[in-house]
């Protein structure tokens, strides 16, 4: 049994690393005047997905994993696109790339949990489960849809829409977060979210100039 500390730190530390993210990049912004994504964002987005995704499995929240394991993955695009991707170690990249899929199948299949275990949570009203699901969709989405950007134009940026996902995906999750007495999804989402609605901000100024 691993003790609450060390969940708990392994979820902070991953929301430290996306507040980060989210901080380089809102400077990066506001230098530029304009909405600009550089390489740490992508960076500091796998790493900090790694360890939610572990942070999720540890607490046994399947909303938490949903979201990330998707993203997961865009990241790792996006760091191609940024030709950071293949200067790092292949057994590295092997390790990264099988991760996820790795450690779902192999508690899958030593019955840590099963599909009723997951879907079916006592500790969680079922209105509840879903809002949060449907959260995290949407949070997720906001890749997906960055994602069918840059293989468009081949490069790796944060399109307009990309904000305002954010900032819907995130008021769920934070109502999600709150309800469920969550400090890790908590204190993530709150400094996200005034990032989304500045970076919105400055899309829109320079809209109008």
């Amino acid at each position: 049994m691993i003790p609450d500390w060390i969940i708990y730190t392994i979820g902070f530390a991953a929301q430290l690393l996306f507040s980060s993210r989210l901080l380089l990049q809102w400077i990066a912004s506001e230098k530029n005047k304009n909405v600009t994504t550089p390489t740490s964002f992508w960076v500091h987005s796998l790493i900090a997905s790694f360890l939610l995704f572990t942070y999720g499995y540890l607490r046994n929240d399947f909303p938490i994993m949903l979201g990330q394991i998707i993203t997961y993955y865009i990241y790792i695009r996006n760091l191609h696109f940024e030709q950071v991707w293949k200067k790092q170690p292949v057994t590295l990249r092997y390790f990264l790339i099988a991760f996820p899929l790795l450690i779902t199948l192999y508690f899958f299949r030593n019955n840590r949990y099963d599909l009723h275990e997951l879907f079916n949570k006592t500790e969680i009203v079922t209105w509840l489960f879903i809002w949060g699901i449907c959260g995290q969709v949407i949070f997720t989405f906001r890749f997906v849809y960055q994602w069918m950007a840059a293989e468009r134009t081949k490069q790796a940026f944060l399109p307009p829409a990309f904000w305002w996902l954010s900032l819907c995906g995130s008021s769920m999750i934070l109502v999600y977060a709150m309800l469920r007495r969550d400090p890790v999804l908590f204190v993530g989402q709150i400094f996200g979210f005034v990032v989304y609605t500045r970076n919105l901000m400055l899309i829109y100024k320079s809209e109008k100039l």
